[in-house]
């Protein structure tokens, strides 16, 4: 058995990855890792891009650059024009990055799922009561973003984008087996509320980036607001987007909810386990089906 077969085997226990993950000083990992992935000297460069890709199933054969300056510049890749297709079909909502469904679903009671037999109150989530209540009988999807995917992610809709909230917390891992150990996790950590109005109906639909250990920062393409994590900032914004143009990016793999408003409901391809990508149908925005 290779070395690698070995190390992942052993990355692979969930209580051994729990605690190599989660049991250090997160916050200041994430600021060492934040500081590390920036520089540009050729061999740390290198070598850090040889690690990352040993421990990760990485395709920089998208990329739309051949050549990186440091590891961040790999991390936050864009990808050629066309390597995510988008489904311009009016009816649909898409999965506004690449991420392995995790939990989905009717919204009915103001719970949702973090993993099988733990649940976490929307509200706590979002931080506001009367949003969380406007997507009762809606519908949510979670997609995890693993270390060597594509970490941008784009607009489900044409849409406007009305309010941005900033949530300052922690940094848990957001793999299964913290999902598992830590109660309402998705709570517990940063986060961004992305409120957006679909241009076509005026109809709600709420992105939620979620942090986690090693994410140096959730950028938003089109402000300078979320810069420092240390704090938190509710603003209001009026900024317009086409489906499939970029929001933002995380600065390693992370977590984004997608909530869908009453009368949404998931394609039946989304299911627990799958991975999607970026522009591929998330949800049915009418009761019909979509051809």
């Amino acid at each position: 058995m290779s070395a690698r077969s070995v190390i992942a085997r052993l990355c692979q226990n969930e209580s051994v990855n729990f605690v190599l993950s989660n049991r250090i000083p997160r916050r200041l990992a994430t600021r060492l890792m934040g500081w590390f992935s920036t520089i540009e000297q050729a061999p740390v460069r290198d070598l850090s891009i040889a690690v990352w890709r040993f421990f990760s199933d990485v395709d920089l054969s998208e990329a739309k650059k051949t050549q990186f300056t440091s590891l961040r510049d790999c991390f936050i890749r864009e990808l050629k024009d066309g390597a995510r297709p988008i489904d311009q079909n009016p009816s649909v909502l898409v999965s506004p990055c690449d991420g392995i469904v995790g939990g989905c679903g009717r919204i009915m009671n103001g719970d949702l799922l973090q993993i099988k037999g733990s649940t976490y109150p929307l509200e706590e989530l979002l931080g506001d009561s009367m949003l969380a209540r406007s997507y009762q009988h809606g519908c949510y999807v979670t997609l995890r973003l693993t270390a060597g995917m594509y970490h941008r992610f784009h607009a489900p809709h044409d849409c406007r984008i009305e309010r941005i909230t900033h949530i300052w917390g922690d940094t848990w891992n957001v793999n299964p087996a913290a999902l598992a150990r830590i109660d309402r996790l998705f709570c517990r950590n940063e986060r961004v509320v992305i409120r957006t109005r679909l241009a076509s109906t005026n109809r709600l639909v709420t992105l939620v980036p979620i942090a986690a250990i090693l994410v140096a920062g959730i950028r938003l393409r089109f402000t300078d607001l979320i810069v420092d994590p240390r704090q938190s900032t509710d603003v209001p914004t009026n900024r317009t987007f086409r489906k499939g143009e970029e929001i933002g990016w995380f600065e390693h793999g992370s977590t984004i909810l997608v909530l869908g408003p009453p009368g949404a409901r998931l394609c039946e391809t989304v299911q627990t386990g799958r991975t999607l990508r970026m522009g591929e149908t998330l949800l049915l925005l009418e009761e019909t089906a979509v051809s």
